[in-house]
């Protein structure tokens, strides 16, 4: 027998559910007007409308400004060009050009393909160490990348450590008053053909470095200024190949008769500034005959220290139609009074002849010779790569884009 309980009243919805959801819906159904009729409330339409996102103002002090604008989505294949992998050659090193030599450096070790780039050679075409105490295998990557001009004075110098017998790049190198071994400058200058511009001032040198020399035909400057170590024999051969010489400078050299003699005898007529000062008793008349003969286009010539020098050699000089500089200071031959006598170069600009005139003639010589300036370059320039009146940090006139700052 089922138990079957009669139906009941149910009590009114709205009263025993009066705020709930339910009782709501209804009771804003029966207020809900007709959409039809003309000036609809638009209290309604916003209460009925679903809720939007409060804009942000554009900016400080701009309250009533607002900017509403959907960003669109990125797809996968437009952020592909973002990668730095997927950058040419061509743009990394046009990047990479703009850096420093430090930053190139920390470059070089992000991934191998960078590290390939970073060692480009147009990169490196110019390089100035000036401040780095001490060389080692750093010298051999930077002369192995392809660097054209390399200023590197009076810094150590130790094992370049290069791991191939590939000749080099570079055309113009200073390392004047470098601490270095003769047998390491022997393994770099083995390797070079294509120099210019070289200074080795103040170094031990070999015969073999010498016959190195020999090897670049197209050297223009070459200052081995206090060197020492070779022989006049390889001082010939060298002067004999390097038949493109412009400046040379052989001051202060351990020289013996002989090895003036190979200058005086050898040097290429193509020779327009030449300082070989500092022989005393080894230069001779003779010897300044013969340079005059074999450079007729000499424009700078620095004669100092060598007291064998008379007042005979006047004549030889005046056959030089294109000399603008001299200097015998200390030629101790030469009497003051004869200096009067430089009146009759007339293309002559200066004149050096300091130990020779005590400061209180020099005003009466100047004025006896007013085309000359007496006495205002104590230091010869002659193939040095840094003038002594110049405080940049010039190469023979060029500057290095990587430049080193400890």
């Amino acid at each position: 027998m089922s138990c079957e309980r009669p139906l009941q009243e149910l009590p009114c919805l709205n009263e025993n559910l009066e705020g709930s959801l339910l009782c709501m819906s209804q009771t804003k159904r029966k207020e809900r007007p007709c959409y039809g009729e003309e000036n609809t409330p638009h209290e309604l339409i916003q209460h009925w409308s679903p809720p939007r996102k409060q804009p942000r103002p554009c900016g400080k002090g701009k309250e009533n400004a607002f900017v509403l604008a959907r960003r669109p989505r990125k797809s996968r294949d437009s952020t592909a060009g973002l990668c730095w992998d997927s950058l040419p050659d061509e743009l990394l090193l046009g990047i990479f050009s703009r850096l420093s030599l430090q930053d190139l450096l920390r470059t070089s070790r992000v991934c191998k393909r960078w590290h390939r780039l970073a060692f480009d050679e147009s990169l490196w075409h110019s390089v100035d160490l000036v401040g780095k105490a001490q060389l080692d295998a750093e010298l051999g990557q930077v002369l192995t990348a392809g660097v054209l001009r390399l200023r590197s004075p009076h810094v150590c110098i130790s094992q370049p450590g290069f791991k191939n017998a590939d000749l080099l790049r570079v055309q113009h190198v200073d390392f004047s008053s470098c601490t270095v071994q003769t047998s390491v400058l022997e393994d770099i200058l083995s390797r070079c053909r294509r120099l210019q511009n070289f200074s080795l001032e103040g170094l031990i040198l070999s015969d073999s470095i010498l016959h190195s020399l020999a090897q670049n035909v197209e050297l223009v400057r070459l200052n081995l200024c206090g060197c020492a170590g070779f022989s006049h024999e390889s001082l010939d051969e060298m002067l004999q190949s390097c038949t493109q010489l412009e400046e040379l400078n052989v001051s202060w050299c351990d020289f013996s008769s002989q090895h003036v003699q190979a200058i005086a005898t050898n040097i290429p007529s193509s020779v327009t500034q030449l300082n070989i000062s500092g022989y005393r008793q080894n230069m001779t008349m003779e010897y300044v005959k013969n340079l005059v003969e074999r450079c007729p286009n000499l424009t700078n010539l620095d004669l100092s220290d060598s007291v064998l020098v008379t007042t005979d050699s006047f004549p030889f000089l005046q056959q030089l139609p294109s000399l603008r500089h001299l200097a015998l200071s200390r030629c101790y031959q030469i009497h003051p009074a004869a200096l009067i006598h430089f009146e009759k170069f007339e293309k002559l600009q200066t004149l050096e002849v300091f130990g020779l005139i005590q400061d209180s003639y020099l005003p009466i010589l100047s004025k006896g010779l007013p085309h000359i300036q007496i006495n205002t370059q104590p230091f010869s320039g002659v193939a040095r790569p840094t003038s002594a009146t110049r405080k940049d940090r010039t190469i023979w006139g060029m500057h290095c884009r990587l430049v080193y700052k400890p």
